[in-house]
């Protein structure tokens, strides 16, 4: 479609671009950004040349200078992985700068004793994370940013399905955003699978089966299993939804509860389940985000945050 195209009743239609944050483009085809950058280079760069030329002569003035101009010009308009090399760089700088030990101290990290040698790498910087808080019915407390709810939706196959039902597909999760009138995200991700327990279930339900080729094809897909974990890591997609309150009141878990019931009821038209995470299972699911590479911990016997595991009692067993 054209950027302005007219119709038969004297109407007209305009594309809209998808990237729709794109940063306007004010001279030869650059930013502001991108113009500020190269102006700044470049009076950085006649700086240099000129108190090298108090002491050089010109080529080698220039010689000087060039590579301020290169490394500017790198800088306003080259591109890494979709980001500009300046924000890279200014990214870089920052995680160079970043502690690298952090530690849950809420009320500060406090130096050891006198007695104790000096820890060359120096204290640990307190951990700060976004959720200060997590009940049993999954209800993340996040301080000044609201409260949220964790949710597990199921996927489906829809390069498989006809036009017609991907019409309806699509028509059904646009009812969906419609109705979404407060912070939401959507998160896909692969997380590993430990295949261990399937293979012994397998294995343990093949020889009850009622014929012998079933159970040497239960064996053998058991065997297929084994040798797949071994060859690669078997990944699993998981797809979570987050509702966010703004506004951490005493209500908030019940509009955030009325608004995830309205949410499964419009994707269930689409064959999408969505579930809500109970307070074990969003702290799984909290745990596996900051370590992706590793298995998902289990969600049933970890102890709650503000829960005081004692020796003993085992873990969530003391208050």
């Amino acid at each position: 479609m054209s950027p302005r195209q007219s119709r038969t009743d004297g109407s007209y239609t305009v594309s809209i671009p998808a990237d729709v944050e794109r940063p306007d483009r004010l001279l030869a085809g650059l930013t502001a950004r991108q113009l500020v950058i190269l102006a700044a280079t470049a009076v950085v760069a006649w700086l240099v040349g000129g108190l090298a030329r108090t002491v050089l002569p010109l080529p080698a003035a220039a010689a000087v200078a060039w590579p301020v101009l290169v490394v500017g010009l790198a800088l306003a308009v080259g591109r890494r992985d979709g980001l500009p090399l300046d924000r890279l760089a200014l990214a870089a700088w920052r995680q160079r700068r970043a502690p690298r030990r952090m530690v849950a101290a809420p009320e500060g990290v406090q130096p050891p004793p006198a007695f104790l040698p000096a820890d060359p790498g120096g204290l640990p910087a307190p951990l700060e994370l976004p959720a200060r808080g997590l009940d049993g019915d999954g209800l993340l407390d996040l301080g000044a940013d609201g409260a949220a709810v964790v949710c597990r939706a199921s996927a489906l196959t829809f390069s498989l399905r006809t036009e017609a039902e991907q019409d309806a597909l699509v028509a059904t999760f646009a009812r969906f955003l419609h109705a979404i009138a407060a912070p939401v995200q959507i998160l896909v991700r692969a997380t590993p699978v430990d295949l261990a327990g399937m293979i012994a279930a397998t294995q343990q339900a093949a020889g009850g089966l009622p014929h012998v080729a079933l159970e040497r094809a239960a064996r053998e897909h058991a065997r297929f299993l084994g040798s797949l974990a071994t060859r690669r890591d078997v990944l699993h997609r998981e797809i979570l939804v987050v509702f966010r309150e703004p506004t951490g009141t005493a209500a908030a878990a019940e509009v955030l509860g009325r608004r995830t019931e309205q949410a499964a009821s419009l994707l269930a038209a689409a064959g999408i389940t969505l579930r809500r995470l109970n307070g074990a299972q969003a702290a799984a699911a909290l745990a596996c985000s900051v370590s992706p590479g590793r298995l998902p911990p289990p969600s049933e016997g970890m102890a709650a945050p503000d829960e005081t595991i004692t020796a003993g009692s085992g873990i969530g067993g003391g208050r």
